[in-house]
């Protein structure tokens, strides 16, 4: 391997590293029943993902909200 490229990975990992070191934790936690549940409420609003009155529009999907925590 060329000094170069070891000098680009070490580089590489370095920089990883520290990005890892400096993100902050997730402290979030899904409760998979809520989720179910919930899941299982937004199955109805399956019918409204187009809107007749405009088409061109996305609307939101369905079980979005419930992976919020």
């Amino acid at each position: 391997m060329p000094p170069t490229a070891r000098r680009l990975a070490a580089g590489t990992l370095m920089t990883g590293g520290l990005l890892l070191l400096a993100s902050p934790a997730s402290h979030a936690v899904v409760d998979p029943v809520t989720t179910v549940t919930c899941l299982a409420g937004s199955t109805a609003d399956l019918t409204g993902l187009v809107d007749p009155a405009s088409p061109g529009v996305p609307s939101e999907v369905p079980g979005v909200n419930c992976l919020a925590p």
